[in-house]
């Protein structure tokens, strides 16, 4: 069957911006793992509007476009381009980025090593895992797989009702569309580098 196509708008139309950025704002929100009211409570801007511009809704002012970027932790222009232009270009995440860090706490931290302002099927991550501190998720959406490196320490893997053990230099893969879980499982930090992968 023949898929009709949409007519194709401008990267640089009102409508093209707006698209883009309801699509952007959804998936930065979806991968923290926040709710709209999270994401309300981090920017400043009330909740009925950050649904309208994620439904592609709403036409936003600059305000509040700047204050969703802040939460996010980017530029204005980094919320607002769109992947295609971005893969154009050379992008580079420096160590001391602090942006890039978007959890950090007793249990762990989670640093992306993925450009935050990128549509993407593939995510990249540091995870620093405090002695005892574990990394426990919901299921994600059905068919995604996370692929995992210990770089320093031992960590335990679960996925729904499997576990295994890793020490340094171990990887292992496992299903992330059921309840899964990292644990340090060492008297130090473990330091493990994790890629997600939507399907």
């Amino acid at each position: 069957m023949a898929v009709k196509r949409k007519n194709r708008i401008p990267e640089t139309s009102p409508e093209a911006i707006n698209e883009n950025l309801g699509k952007r704002v959804k998936k930065l929100r979806n991968d923290r793992g926040w709710s709209l009211e999270e994401l309300a409570t981090a920017s400043g801007v009330s909740r009925s509007m950050l649904s309208e511009i994620e439904r592609e809704k709403a036409n936003p002012t600059l305000t509040v476009t700047f204050r969703i970027a802040r939460a996010f932790g980017l530029t204005l222009q980094e919320l607002i381009e769109s992947a295609e232009t971005s893969a154009s270009k050379i992008q580079v995440i420096r160590a001391s980025d602090r942006a890039q860090v978007y959890r950090s706490d007793k249990h762990c931290e989670i640093r992306t090593l993925s450009p935050l302002n990128l549509e993407k099927d593939v995510e990249f991550y540091q995870l620093t895992l405090k002695p005892s501190g574990a990394l426990r998720s919901q299921a994600h959406f059905e068919g995604t797989r996370e692929f995992l490196t210990v770089q320093e320490g031992s960590v335990r893997i679960e996925s729904g009702s499997d576990q295994d053990e890793l020490i340094k230099g171990d990887s292992g893969t496992y299903r992330a569309d059921v309840a899964h879980a990292i644990i340090n499982t060492s008297a130090s930090e473990s330091i493990v580098f994790l890629v997600v992968i939507y399907r």
